[in-house]
C-alpha cells in the first residue's frame, strides 16, 4: 500500500497496537489542529491551548466511551487491542485508565489512516469532538 508517497511493506492489520497508536497520535493531532484552525485565525498560544484541550489522555478517554457504540466490530477490536497494549510509558498527570483508553483511540485512528479510510476518520473525529462543540 502507498500512503502519502510512502510504500508500506505491511498492511494496517499487521502493525502492533503501539505502532498504530504512534501514527494515530499524529493523525488525531492533525485532525484536532485542523478543527481548531477551521474557526479562524488566532494567536498560536490560543490555538495550542485549544488543541491541548482535545488531545490529551483524559479527553481522549471520554472519546473512547463515545466511540464504543458506533464502531464496527472490527474497529472496536482494534481500539480495544490498543487499549490493552502493554506500554512501558505513562503520560504525566494522567490516570493509567485514561492513558490506556487514549492509546486505544489513537490505535484506531492509526489503523484507519493506514487503511486509507479518510471519510471514516473524519466521521469518527466529528463524534469525538461532539461534546467539545456543544
Amino acid at each position: 500500500m502507498v500512503i502519502n508517497g510512502f510504500e508500506f511493506k505491511a498492511a494496517a492489520g499487521e502493525f502492533s497496537s503501539l505502532a498504530l497508536a504512534y501514527i494515530g497520535d499524529c493523525v488525531f493531532e492533525l485532525y484536532a489542529r485542523s478543527y481548531v484552525l477551521s474557526s479562524g485565525n488566532k494567536p498560536v498560544d490560543k490555538i495550542n491551548a485549544e488543541v491541548r484541550a482535545i488531545v490529551n489522555a483524559h479527553s481522549q478517554s471520554g472519546m473512547y466511551s463515545r466511540l464504543e457504540g458506533v464502531l464496527t466490530e472490527e474497529e472496536f477490536r482494534v481500539m480495544k487491542r490498543g487499549r490493552n497494549a502493554n506500554s512501558h510509558t505513562m503520560a504525566k498527570n494522567q490516570s493509567p485508565t485514561d492513558y490506556r483508553r487514549a492509546t486505544g483511540v489513537e490505535a484506531l485512528f492509526g489503523w484507519l489512516y493506514l487503511r486509507g479510510e479518510n471519510q471514516r476518520l473524519t466521521e469518527l473525529f466529528g463524534l469525538c469532538i461532539k461534546n467539545e462543540k456543544d
